[in-house]
């Protein structure tokens, strides 16, 4: 097996990927100590059985670029095929601001082909490409250097099914005509905003039950210099503060270093220095925050005026639909979607593009009383009313 460790192998081996149909792509990285993904291998794979047609790409080794990589990346002729892409995708915007295209995502399309919902990469293996995979490697510290042979093997296995993978559900979406609902879904992956964390609304990722507005705006302001903090140190937000500690702040609303000394929850470090400094600024410029200017909890799940009958039909009607189609019913819509249908909310995705082929356009029909639902032994039908 290959591993790529120089700028000239690398440009090799993409100038040889540009002349097929797809390439395969999947990371190893390490994220628990830092607040960016730490790349430590990327494995890339074309058709073919050759020992040179999939390789591993060590941007930890020698001095090596990924501008070729990047360069295939904006290649069009070629697709990009990933498995379960977000975290793949976010290292290399992160790095280059660049966005693979085209994009297939493997997990998705088992979704639009029935392999239920998320379906994992060992499932897909067994499944289509009949085979085994060795686990002994999956937790591994992929920074540390030299790599094992098995952890190589592991790593490249990850490119190498993939292959038969995408080739089986790139056809079995020819063949049933899903391949545009699998395009719908690269919408979001290839989003820039999907990939962007902005410290001004980090707030809303923190649990609370307090939905008052003062109280809102000090968690606001403590999530946005957490955030801040550890972006410009590339650490974890958890290392600055944790949520319950966030929480408990915005709760005491310290005003001195020794109000601070008084947290049950706060870590050590951050009872002092630049830490402590921006906790006690953050907790003033929220209690000085106008009211008009107090950021507002959403509360219209809270206030939906739920037909629990309506709702349950239309989970019936979900289960019946996604049976047929043979699609994972989470790909169209969730519990919290289908109470929204019910309380009369429109603007949903499960009632837009192809899930509204699937789904939607029945659901708006079943609302309206345009239809009913009967039982014929094991199966539901429509009835039009």
């Amino acid at each position: 097996m290959k591993t790529i460790t120089t700028t000239q192998d690398l440009t090799a081996f993409c100038q040889k990927a540009a002349t097929h149909d797809y390439v395969t792509v999947d990371t190893e990285f390490l994220r628990e100590r830092t607040y960016y993904s730490k790349l430590c291998l990327v494995q890339l794979a074309v058709p073919g059985d050759g020992e040179d047609d999939a390789v591993l790409v060590d941007p930890l080794e020698g001095e090596l670029s990924l501008e070729p990589l990047y360069d295939l990346f904006r290649d069009t002729s070629v697709v990009k095929v990933f498995h379960a892409a977000r975290q793949d995708l976010e290292i290399f915007y992160v790095d280059a601001g660049i966005i693979p295209a085209p994009l297939f995502d493997t997990q998705v399309a088992a979704m639009v082909c029935g392999f239920g919902e998320q379906a994992g990469y060992e499932t897909l293996v067994r499944k289509i490409a009949r085979q085994q995979l060795d686990k002994t490697s999956r937790f591994t510290d992929w920074s540390r250097r030299p790599l094992t042979e098995a952890q190589k093997s592991y790593a490249l296995a990850d490119v190498t099914h993939l292959r038969d993978i995408y080739e089986f559900l790139a056809e079995k979406l020819r063949q049933n005509d899903r391949a545009k609902w699998v395009a719908e879904e690269m919408r979001i992956l290839t989003d820039p905003e999907t990939y962007v964390t902005r410290p001004e609304e980090a707030w809303r990722r923190v649990k609370t039950r307090n939905n008052s507005g003062r109280f809102l705006a000090v968690v606001r302001e403590l999530a946005q210099f957490r955030e801040t903090y550890a972006q410009a140190r590339n650490i974890p937000r958890n290392r600055v503060y944790k949520d319950d500690a966030l929480v408990e702040l915005a709760s005491t609303r310290p005003a001195t270093p020794q109000d601070l000394g008084r947290a049950r929850l706060l870590l050590r470090e951050a009872r002092k220095g630049e830490i402590a400094e921006g906790i006690l600024a953050a907790v003033k410029t929220g209690l000085e925050c106008p009211p008009k200017e107090q950021p507002k909890p959403d509360t219209r799940q809270e206030k939906l005026q739920v037909n629990p009958a309506l709702a349950d039909l239309l989970r019936v009607l979900l289960k019946a639909k996604t049976e047929s189609f043979g699609v994972a019913p989470k790909l169209i819509a969730n519990a919290a979607e289908l109470d929204q249908i019910a309380a009369g909310i429109r603007d949903l995705p499960a009632l837009n593009g192809w899930r509204a082929d699937v789904f939607g356009q029945d659901a708006l029909r079943l609302c309206e009383g345009k239809v009913a639902l009967t039982a014929s032994g094991n199966n539901i039908r429509i009835i039009e009313l």
